[in-house]
């Protein structure tokens, strides 16, 4: 079993430039996280390009082989260092876990 974690950010930022520039690295962090957490089969992490205003700021997409590898990630340190810097700058988040 694979099970995809696909999770939407939007930003707290009004600012344009300001918003772009915490997008980037909210996705920076998360794709550092390739290699460092075991858990993680995949992961992959962007901002939004396109309709900005209407699309969600930024996505992540990871896979992992079981619930227990995901709840792993989530409490792995380096991912927490990921996730508080996330916080500080998110106004809402959106998330689903499903098997492929």
């Amino acid at each position: 079993m694979t099970i995809r974690h696909v999770v939407m950010w939007k930003l707290a930022s009004e600012g344009g430039q300001e918003r772009a520039a915490q997008a980037a690295e909210v996705a920076r962090r998360l794709n550092a996280l390739e290699g460092v957490v075991p858990q993680l089969r995949a992961i992959s992490a962007g901002a939004n390009s396109l309709y900005v205003g209407e699309n969600w700021d930024v996505v992540l997409v990871a896979d992992v082989d079981t619930p227990e590898d995901l709840e792993a990630y989530q409490v792995h340190p380096a991912h927490q260092e990921a996730a508080a810097y996330i916080r500080s700058v998110v106004e809402s988040r959106v998330a689903v876990d499903f098997e492929v």
